[in-house]
């Protein structure tokens, strides 16, 4: 077996390892915001099963013209701190000859997530490949641009042919169509490649759709990559093959979470307190002439008793506009999870959630204090929160969807 040097990238796939430990959040991501041969930082949701079914086939040359496929599976479960833990398992790998099936064992985190306020997606992972022997690494960005969204990868490889390491690196886009349709395309390469190894460059072009109502996701794609490793998305082969991949998400609160509903700890308000009456003023009518005869006697004037007095209250000074402007917090419901996971406001702010899914949600507090109903998939709802407290809140139809909105006295 012939050693070849690794070169300067040797050390990527450890600095992939140090970045897996840096704390971190993202919501999991549907197809609609990948390209068939990149993640693009994809992680489940904590508590989910994710499924990933990918298929596709290739068609021999004359005389046989026959139909070849290479199936794979992924599945992953969905961990605390926006991780996960999975593998691939591919059932006619081109990796290996001697060794068809082909494994790799995985743990995924996401960084740094856009729909949770950071400038960009920034996901790491590392992968265990027995076709390959060792161990694999990837460093994931992401950035949104309207309908948009870049992605890029560089990936530390077991060389599975020779003694060493190899650095690949990977580029593609998705562009949303519509709510439920998008586009997208990729390119990754081994950049030190030896001369004479026949393998080129990877590629993948599809359509990616969301089933309306459901949270499925389906893509038909096609590509010159066999499987859906870190390996097999690195390396192309002369082969175009097509094929389709199927994600089924599986939460586990749905089937084994808890269905005690907490009250909602809300802070009583304070007590009212009155502001002391306006000055009254006291007005006098003016007097009153009286005609009387010209030799008629005047008797002795009485004392006349005093004037009635009217009270008339001064009105009531205008009122003074608050002392802030009203606020609005954008919010969202996306790939069955609230966006952001915990919401900390002060009285008198107004969220707006938009339901970014293709199923109906609702926003409804566990104390039955506000319910939206079901909000369409696209609408937004708007609630303001006057009252400060802790607010437990969960979506009706999928139960296992739960915010915390903790809403602060005004200063």
């Amino acid at each position: 077996m012939t050693q070849r040097p690794a070169g300067p990238w040797k050390t990527l796939g450890w600095l992939v390892g140090s970045v897996v430990l840096l704390p971190g959040s993202l919501g999991a991501q549907s197809l609609l915001d990948r390209s068939p041969n990149l993640s693009g930082g994809w992680v489940t949701s904590t508590g989910t099963i994710q499924f990933n079914f990918v298929h596709r086939f290739q068609r021999t040359g004359a005389p046989e013209r026959k139909v070849g496929n290479s199936p794979t599976f992924v599945a992953a479960l969905g961990l605390p701190g926006r991780s996960m833990l999975g593998f691939v398992y591919a059932t006619n790998s081109t990796l290996s000859p001697r060794y068809p099936n082909e494994w790799e064992f995985f743990a995924r985190k996401a960084v740094l997530s856009e729909l949770e306020g950071a400038p960009l997606d920034v996901s790491a992972g590392l992968g265990y490949n027995l076709s390959a022997g060792g161990l694999d690494g990837e460093l994931s960005v992401g950035k949104l641009f309207g309908p948009v969204r870049l992605m890029a990868a560089g990936r530390s490889l077991t060389d599975p042919f020779v003694s060493g390491r190899e650095v690949a690196a990977a580029g593609g886009v998705s562009i949303r169509l519509s709510r439920f349709l998008s586009v997208g395309g990729d390119v990754a390469t081994v950049l030190d490649r030896p001369a004479g190894r026949q393998e080129q460059a990877a590629w993948s072009a599809g359509v990616q759709v969301a089933i309306p109502y459901t949270p499925h996701t389906l893509s038909f794609h096609a590509t010159n990559a066999n499987t859906a490793t870190l390996q097999g998305m690195s390396r192309g082969g002369g082969t175009t093959r097509y094929g389709f991949e199927f994600t089924i998400p599986i939460t586990l609160a749905r089937y084994f979470g808890s269905k005690r509903v907490e009250p909602n700890q809300t802070t009583p308000a304070p007590p009212a307190v009155e502001s002391p009456p306006p000055p009254v003023a006291l007005v006098m009518p003016p007097p009153v002439a009286r005609a009387e005869p010209a030799d008629s006697v005047r008797p002795p004037v009485a004392a006349a008793a005093p004037p009635p007095v009217t009270a008339v209250r001064n009105p009531a000074p205008p009122a003074t506009a608050s002392r802030t402007a009203p606020r609005t917090v954008r919010a969202a419901m996306k790939n069955l999870v609230y966006l952001p996971r915990k919401l900390e406001i002060v009285a008198g702010t107004t969220v707006a959630w938009k339901n970014d899914d293709p199923l109906d949600h609702s926003v409804t507090a566990d104390d039955k204090s506000f319910d939206s109903g079901l909000i369409k998939t696209g609408a937004t709802w708007r609630r303001t929160f006057a009252r400060p407290g802790v607010y437990h809140v969960t979506c009706t139809p999928h139960p296992f969807m739960k915010i915390t909105v903790v809403v602060k006295p005004e200063p």
